[in-house]
C-alpha cells in the first residue's frame, strides 16, 4: 500500500546515514523500509491517541533492534549519530500524521540500541 501522507510520501527516510559511508546503504534502505511500514501502519490503523501510536511505534522499533545484528555483521552499528537520526525520523513520522505532542523517548522506549 502506498503511501498517502504527502510530507511522508515525499521523505527521504535517514538521509544523514545514507550520506555517512560508515552505515552500509543495503542495512540502511532495509531501516528505511521498517518506517515507511510503520507509515502504512497509521495510515491503514488510524491510530486515535498517542498510546495506540506508541503501540505501533514500538513494534517498528523492534524491527530496528533485530536490524542492529545487520549493521554489525556489515562492519557498522546503530550508534549515537545513527540513534539520533532514526530517533528524528521516528519523530517526523508521529509529527506528519498529527501527533505533534508525541515524546520521542516513548516513541522508541523499547529499543536496544
Amino acid at each position: 500500500m502506498p503511501i498517502t501522507n504527502h510530507r511522508m510520501s515525499k521523505h527521504a527516510f535517514l538521509r544523514q546515514m545514507h550520506a555517512d559511508s560508515y552505515f552500509p546503504d543495503h542495512v540502511v534502505d532495509r531501516g528505511g523500509v521498517i518506517l515507511a511500514r510503520l507509515c502504512e501502519r497509521i495510515e491503514a490503523e488510524r491510530p486515535s491517541d498517542l498510546a495506540a501510536l506508541y503501540a505501533l511505534t514500538h513494534a517498528a522499533t523492534e524491527e530496528f533492534n533485530l536490524l542492529q545484528a545487520e549493521f554489525e555483521a556489515a562492519g557498522s552499528e546503530i550508534e549515537t549519530v545513527a540513534r539520533e537520526v532514526i530517533a528524528e525520523d521516528f519523530w517526523h513520522v508521529a509529527s506528519a500524521y498529527g501527533f505533534t505532542d508525541a515524546d520521542v523517548e516513548e516513541l522508541i522506549a523499547t529499543r536496544d540500541w
